[in-house]
């Protein structure tokens, strides 16, 4: 062989020769207890707390979902602010059809009969006055209700105020009706449709499961102990068992995808604080407008009280990652065949200077 070609060979066997390390065999009980022993604390580590605890074999994805719910139920109120009245769902739900949440009136201040006038301002320490100076004309107050006209009126017999261009007559808010105008919806219910995926594993699925039909949806009604799948729930029940969050929707393909159901829980947002209970609950005001038979425009002021519904989902779905455990077992087999052949050889190399050799294999992971 020229020393070119020589060279060049040496140079291929530098470059790409793989060496493995010897392994003395020792013949020692103790030191050998010692080793198995370690090899139990790692695999137990390795399975119980990384493949069984953790799941650390799985790969996740988030969920994407689609929420919308319908409100039932109807309410009566007879009080000296208003003519009796019955209320249904396009009174009491705002929004009459509600995506992930919706707000109940359990509570009201009506103001009727509203008309574009003048009117004295209610009593505050900024509206009161003695006489027209005390008036600005023009002026606002972000807080107040309209427009100063620049004149001092008598609000009562005791107080007068300045003039205002609003809504008259103005809403007096501090006089909430004590017992709540709509307690009866504690009865309503509440249907919750709710259709998730997960986009990287194609998973599909809704709240309303395979066996649930339209005559089973018509007299169900969820109850944690008896009917844990039925998605109409009646609103006092929610708010009896406030303590979570509303759902959650955990799915393990280790499992048959068809087991994958949402568990339902429940949670006040805007906890009460013991000390400072500072402007608790929910409230806002929407008028409802009219014309009268002389073309004037009237409106029903009402300031509501109530409840707002968030429907949360929470949801993640874990699969095995098939692809590299068994990528890495073909590698390690091929790995393994290879070695053992040429450990053989290096053996038989071994014995015939007299000496003799065990030789061990570790593979902590998949070789590339």
């Amino acid at each position: 062989m020229s020393k070119p070609a020589g060279f060049s060979q040496r140079c291929l066997h530098y470059a790409f020769d793989y060496q493995t390390p010897k392994t003395l065999v020792i013949p020692d009980i103790g030191v050998g207890c010692v080793f198995r022993f370690g090899q139990l604390l790692v695999l137990l580590y390795v399975v119980g707390y990384v493949c069984v605890v953790r799941k650390a074999y799985q790969e996740t994805d988030s969920v994407i979902s689609s929420v919308t719910t319908k409100v039932k139920g109807f309410a009566f109120t007879n009080t000296t602010d208003m003519d009796p009245r019955f209320w249904d769902v396009a009174d009491y739900v705002i929004p009459s059809q509600g995506d992930n949440s919706f707000f109940v009136i359990t509570n009201m201040v009506v103001t009727p009969n509203q008309t574009q006038s003048r009117c004295p301002e209610v009593p505050n320490p900024s509206t009161t006055c003695m006489d027209d100076c005390d008036c600005i004309e023009g002026h606002s107050d972000p807080r107040g209700n309209g427009i100063q006209t620049g004149l001092c009126e008598n609000y009562s017999t005791t107080a007068k105020t300045c003039e205002v261009l609003s809504w008259c007559p103005l809403e007096i808010d501090t006089k909430l009706p004590e017992h709540a105008l709509l307690a009866s919806a504690e009865n309503f219910t509440v249907l919750i449709k709710n259709s998730i995926t997960y986009p990287k594993f194609n998973v599909h699925r809704r709240n309303i499961l395979p066996h649930i039909n339209s005559s089973y949806l018509k007299r169900c009604e969820f109850n944690r102990a008896t009917d844990p799948d039925c998605p109409i729930f009646r609103l006092k029940n929610i708010v009896s068992e406030a303590g979570e969050d509303f759902k959650t929707w955990l799915c393990d393909l280790d499992w048959w995808a068809g087991k994958c159901y949402p568990k339902y829980s429940f949670r006040r947002l805007d906890s009460k604080h013991p000390v400072n209970n500072v402007a608790p609950g929910y409230n806002f005001r929407f008028a409802k407008y009219y014309k009268t038979q002389d073309g004037e425009e009237t409106r029903t002021l009402i300031k509501a009280y109530g409840i707002r519904f968030d429907v949360i989902v929470f949801g993640t779905i874990p699969v095995v990652t098939d692809w590299f455990m068994l990528t890495c077992m073909r590698k390690r087999d091929r790995y393994r065949k290879q070695k053992v052949t040429n450990l053989n050889e290096d053996a038989e190399t071994e014995s015939v200077s007299g000496q003799s050799f065990s030789f061990t294999f570790y593979i902590p992971h998949c070789l590339q």
